[in-house]
């Protein structure tokens, strides 16, 4: 189902599933290792063993594509919704002039522009029941880029929502250690340092979304518009 949204319009109120929302970002690759793709597998299926929806970038290859079509062939395309901007729907739904099938990778909403993307992908996990909760599979520049995004909003208390690192092979480790030296250096709080949790399969990323506890660090600020 293709529609074109405006954010300031969007209800986030409206049909708000009774099961968690899961905003999971990934690669459009599949990586050189079989475990990437393995992953994208585990974790769908963790999701439908807890009634888990999906809301992902809508690309239809490598990792973001396995995800989506496990999950439909598991819980059906309700279960899943993509976003994406019209400019990228050359490069991550390269199928789209033949008309991508709903049926294998679920419904999508096109937006105008990255930030609307983000911006509903956020409202919809936010508006998602107990163990709702951001997820960083394995992938590149932009992954990092909207993980980090919902960290720095967790830690600025724009949003309550868990968020978990899927560390496939070590692909994070890297990325966990760099947590570890900026509170050593003085730049994140011991505190906020767990805002970003860890998880090795698919089904300690739900355990883990279930049990998140926001950090006592986290800046109470008001983001409600007067």
């Amino acid at each position: 189902m293709e529609s074109q949204v405006n954010m300031a319009q969007e209800s986030s109120a409206a049909n708000t599933p009774a099961g968690p929302v899961i905003g999971v970002f990934c690669g459009a690759s599949t990586g050189t290792s079989p475990a990437h793709l393995q992953a994208a597998r585990s974790l769908a299926q963790a999701m439908h063993a807890s009634n888990a929806s999906l809301v992902y970038g809508a690309g239809t290859t490598g990792i973001m594509g396995e995800i989506a079509k496990t999950l439909v062939s598991l819980s059906g395309p309700q279960a899943v919704h993509g976003v994406i901007p019209r400019s990228l729907l050359c490069k991550e739904r390269p199928e789209e002039s033949g008309g991508a099938d709903e049926q294998i990778f679920g419904p999508k909403t096109i937006t105008k522009n990255m930030h609307e993307r983000k911006a509903l992908m956020g409202q919809k996990v936010r508006d998602g029941g107990p163990g709702s909760g951001f997820v960083a599979l394995s992938g590149g520049y932009g992954t990092l880029e909207e993980l980090f995004e919902m960290i720095t909003w967790n830690q600025l208390g724009i949003h309550g929502k868990g968020i978990v690192v899927y560390n496939v092979e070590g692909y994070y480790d890297g990325l966990i250690s760099w947590v570890r030296s900026s509170v050593t250096s003085g730049f994140i709080t011991p505190g906020n340092a767990g805002i970003m949790a860890e998880a090795l399969s698919g089904e300690e990323v739900i355990k883990q979304l279930k049990e998140y506890k926001l950090s006592e660090d986290r800046l109470q600020l008001d983001w409600e518009e007067k």
